[in-house]
């Protein structure tokens, strides 16, 4: 085989999706921060798969030629692009149909073509190119491709299987290159997501089947129940204490973590002196209580019905939205709001400062670039202000002003919630844009923030060790501390952020879901005792999976 037609690249890229969509959980635990919303596989997968289904509809429809598939990648992807790794995968995908697009059909020197201008447009899109990252493997990829090119290799199939070898070969190397990856023990995520994108080309190449069921848009759209039971998996979140009455050593600390393991996910348990702290998702929570009862006694007891909060959530936002396309448009104004935030309390207080749209997201889940453009949509304004407040959505929220139009689009590149609290605080009404531009982003470095979620894994970073199921904090610079009570790592992490360069003179305690305003409140007494000159104040924030998110000015 010597050249590709656009009914066969069609094929190879939808066996790429598939490829990428199975190993995505993998993908994720490769993430270098044992962190439980390591999503670098979901971010790839999800932008591939919003380009797939675009693909598998020209197919369906027998319309395909080498432009309308081109376009279908292209938009796909950019409109479904999350977080970094899904932004630079929808790059890359976008240079390489920039070249075949006007082509009948692609042969080896044409894939070099590609390749080289998709690393090219890849690399443009990022501020700070970072080697040691997909970037890196791409243009090792490219490289191979036209060293294969111009020694006149001719057979796709021998092309395919030496750049994708060469691929591996650059990807192990990463560590090297980046010493965060080597201490974690990982190659980058986000360059093996690109080698499993290639193994499915590859194997389609040589005529396995695809399951193109996952490409399949919906005939009806889903019912809450339906949606409700396919995002949850165990429907029980269940937390306990378990005040021992009898030795509970390594051996009984791993039996019965195994056993929950047996009964559902999520698995937080952490062993302190006479007491165990248990969290699990399961289906039967009493499985759970009557295995803890062999060691002791419980108390705290707290069992939640997800699903029926899940659907409740559903219905609510179902009901707004269906709302919001029944309200009419406002008069037009000068300045619009998006904000990027999760949990009630924290969109409660973007709502407060003047936000027009909350997109739910943030850490647990990225939003993707086409959710950014229909909030866009949503607000009659001549100038749209977004908010990320996740460094991982900067360069999603980056690609919106090229699919808005008629609207004035700028990003505010705030890598936290405490800093797009403070670009809204700074914002003035009667200011213009430049101005207002200007004093949202100095806003930005005013602000030190910090914080608190769990380990899923064993690993060491930043020189210090971690235990699966220890508390982490987590800081603007990295990881700042760990220790097995979650309160001593967010006192020990506030030390830190109070001290950190210019000392703060007012630290914020946003409190999440899993917290309550009694232990929350543990934090502002240690910091009125240590520090006594520093203002403290306490909010709900309500955000899932981090226990505190703190903010130091």
């Amino acid at each position: 085989m010597n050249s590709i037609d656009a009914k066969l690249l069609s094929k190879l890229f939808l066996g790429g999706a598939n490829s990428l969509d199975a190993k995505k959980e993998w993908i994720n635990e490769l993430n270098v921060f044992p962190v439980p919303d390591g999503d670098t596989g979901t971010n790839m997968t999800m932008t591939i798969m919003s380009a797939a289904k675009e693909v598998s509809s020209l197919e369906t429809t027998n319309d395909i030629n080498m432009e309308s598939l081109c376009k279908a990648i292209s938009s796909g992807s950019l409109r479904g692009a999350r977080g970094n790794s899904g932004v630079i995968l929808s790059q890359l995908l976008r240079g390489f149909t920039k070249v075949v697009k006007g082509l009948e059909v692609i042969d080896i020197p044409a894939l070099a073509d590609s390749f080289e201008k998709a690393v090219e447009t890849a690399y443009k899109a990022v501020m700070k190119p970072k080697e040691g990252t997909i970037l890196t493997v791409a243009k090792g990829i490219s490289e191979k491709a036209r060293e294969l090119a111009d020694s006149g290799c001719a057979d796709i199939e021998e092309f395919c299987k030496e750049i994708i070898a060469h691929g591996e070969a650059v990807l192990a190397k990463t560590p090297d290159m980046l010493p965060v990856l080597k201490q974690a023990g990982v190659v980058d995520s986000g360059g093996q997501g690109l080698i499993e994108v290639l193994h499915g080309v590859y194997d389609a190449l040589l005529g396995k089947e695809i399951d193109v069921t996952s490409f399949k848009g919906d005939s009806k759209p889903a019912t809450i129940s339906e949606q409700v039971e396919e995002e949850i998996k165990f429907g029980y979140c269940t937390e306990f204490i378990i005040m021992l009455d009898k030795v509970f050593n390594v051996k009984h600390e791993m039996d019965f973590k195994s056993f929950l393991e047996s009964i559902g996910d999520s698995i937080v348990l952490v062993a302190d002196d006479d007491i165990v702290k248990v969290h699990v998702h399961t289906n039967d929570p009493g499985l759970a209580i009557q295995r803890a009862l062999k060691y002791g006694q419980l108390s705290n007891l707290k069992i939640d019905n997800m699903r029926l909060e899940h659907e409740e959530k559903l219905f609510k936002e179902q009901e707004k939205a269906k709302q919001s396309e029944e309200t009419v448009p406002a008069e037009r104004k000068d300045y619009g709001f998006i904000a990027v935030s999760c949990g009630s309390g924290l969109g409660g207080i973007f709502t407060d400062l003047g936000v027009d749209v909350i997109i739910e997201g943030g850490q647990t889940m990225n939003p993707s670039t086409e959710d950014m453009v229909l909030a866009c949509e949503k607000i009659n304004a001549d100038n749209i202000f977004i908010l990320p407040n996740n460094k991982n959505i900067i360069m999603a929220a980056d690609q919106v002003k090229y699919l808005v139009e008629g609207k004035n689009v700028i990003v505010i590149p705030s890598k936290t919630i405490p800093q797009g609290i403070s670009a809204m605080i700074n914002f003035i009404p009667d200011a213009d844009v430049e101005s207002n531009t200007e004093a949202m982003k100095d806003a930005l470095s005013t602000v030190k923030t910090g914080q608190v979620t769990y380990a899923v894994r064993d690993t060491r970073i930043d020189d210090k060790d971690i235990k699966e199921g220890d508390f982490m904090g987590i800081g603007d610079r990295g990881l700042i501390s760990v220790n097995p009570k979650m309160n001593d790592a967010a006192c020990e992490m506030i030390t830190e952020l109070i001290l950190a360069d210019e000392p703060s003179e007012l630290v914020t305690v946003y409190y999440g879901a899993d917290v309550n305003e009694e232990e929350a409140s543990k934090l502002i007494d240690y910091i009125g005792e240590k520090f006594p000159s520093v203002d403290a104040e306490l909010q709900y924030g309500g955000q899932p999976i981090y226990y505190y998110i703190i903010s130091a000015e």
